[in-house]
């Protein structure tokens, strides 16, 4: 994969149907950003996006 991805690629990366996908970027869950009327997603925000979700004990 490369550095950026689509809906596709980040459902496929966290395990998620892209219509969550969509519904998680929509609501400004997910980091992400338009070209064109398509989202996109650079892989370096959405590791941090999951770092900074993870339960520290």
């Amino acid at each position: 994969m490369s550095d950026i991805w689509t809906i596709k690629d980040v459902a496929r990366y966290l395990k998620l149907t892209e219509k969550t996908a969509y519904r998680l970027v929509a609501d400004g869950e997910i980091p992400g950003f338009k070209i064109g009327g398509s989202w996109r997603f650079t892989r370096e925000e959405i590791e941090q996006w999951i770092e900074n979700r993870q339960v520290r004990k």
